[in-house]
């Protein structure tokens, strides 16, 4: 079977356009309901939180979802590089809502800083072919994934248990699907970008 120079078949590629067009349209359909009820339930740092993640979440399916469906070779090698960068944004942007809307005070600015300027340091790197090792940029992934266990406690002491909860499946979500990232198994890309999907909702 006729295969692209980035190892995925077209089959592949197919299905991996699809999986993420239908979590961008899923994206567009649930991210005004998100952000309406921070406009009636939370503060201007709720709103500007679901805000961010909501705009995140686009990009990322946005840019994933061309870069499989691209077939011209330079188009498709810009539209990677964007999807591999909004991978930290996400991961950021996934973070903003917590940051600004739950911790707030010291905790909340100081994750909020970090996990920015790791997203910031993960684009450039990307964006100047620095970070093309696979293993590398997905341990940067995890390790931003889970570095909200630094407040674990005050994140359970200011939100309601079932918030903690789908928290913390989300991020099972996502790492969960890491295995399939990093392989190179037939529709194992596919099968991450249903993780994907997972952990954003």
């Amino acid at each position: 079977m006729e295969e692209h120079d980035h190892g995925q078949s077209p089959g592949e590629e197919l299905a991996n356009s699809i999986s993420h067009g239908v979590g961008l349209v899923a994206t567009f359909v649930a991210g005004p309901v998100l952000i309406a009820s921070a406009i009636r339930h939370g503060g201007l740092g709720t709103i500007v939180g679901a805000s961010i993640f909501v705009s995140t979440a686009v990009l990322l399916y946005l840019f994933s979802a061309l870069y499989h469906a691209l077939r011209h070779a330079k188009a498709k090698r810009v539209f990677q590089v964007l999807d591999h960068a909004a991978i930290f944004l996400l991961i950021a942007g996934t973070y903003t809502p917590f940051t600004l809307g739950v911790l707030h005070g010291t905790w909340g600015w100081a994750l909020l800083w970090t996990i920015w300027t790791l997203a910031a340091a993960g684009v450039a790197l990307t964006a100047t072919g620095k970070l093309h090792n696979r293993v590398a940029s997905t341990a940067l992934y995890v390790a931003m994934g889970w570095l909200m266990l630094v407040a674990v406690r005050p994140l359970w002491l200011r939100m309601p248990p079932m918030g903690f909860l789908w928290l913390g499946l989300g991020g099972v979500a996502y790492t969960a699907g890491v295995p399939f990232f990093a392989a190179h198994r037939r529709y194992s890309h596919f099968v991450w970008h249903l993780f994907v999907i997972a952990g954003t909702a």
